[in-house]
């Protein structure tokens, strides 16, 4: 096995994670400099070369047949930071509205047995919202309860605003999900 620029062959978990952490430290800043394409921000691009380590991490042997280890994390970085700028722009589009955009738009009145779920509802999404992993939930509640921006929760929570949107998104889908199962 080499830990270079030779092709690795012959090596089991524990071997692909040494290799895997020896790798990350020596190409670390050309990794954050291969995200941070773009003109991201050096927090993003720090938040996208974990995101690979994360990866990688759970599947060390991606590595076996690699040739140079650094030109590998460099362009991993890189296709994830387009991956992520991609993602970023489409939500961009999806979640654009603000809520007030949101309460404008008419409904039609509901049936009156509706009002019966009402209970049921609210009691469903009291669950849903307690199945939250406690980090998600407290960043939930900070937004919808308290009206934080995702930006105020980051400062309060320690948190990339990336993070924050990300536990926003998987928030809302959560609850959506629930709500769906009901009706």
């Amino acid at each position: 096995m080499t830990t270079g620029t030779g092709a690795l062959t012959g090596f089991g978990a524990g071997d692909g994670r040494d290799l895997l952490n020896r790798a990350i430290e020596a190409h670390y800043e050309e990794m954050v400099a291969a995200a941070s394409g773009g003109g991201r921000p050096r927090s993003a691009a720090l938040d996208i070369v974990h995101d690979l380590y994360v990866k990688l991490a759970m599947r060390p042997e991606a590595l076996a047949d690699t040739r140079s280890l650094g030109a590998f994390l460099r362009r991993a970085a890189a296709n994830l930071g387009v991956d992520r700028l991609r993602r970023e722009r489409f939500e961009g589009r999806l979640f654009s509205g603000t809520d007030d955009e949101a309460a404008a738009v008419p409904v039609e009145s509901a049936a009156p047995y509706h009002a019966f779920d009402a209970e049921r509802r609210i009691a469903l999404l009291k669950r849903a919202i307690a199945e939250l992993p406690p980090r998600r939930r407290a960043v939930f509640v900070l937004h919808r309860m308290h009206g934080l921006t995702p930006g105020e929760i980051a400062n309060r929570l320690k948190l990339s605003r990336n993070m924050v949107d990300r536990h926003l998104r998987r928030a809302f889908t959560h609850c959506l999900d629930r709500l769906a199962e009901f009706d």
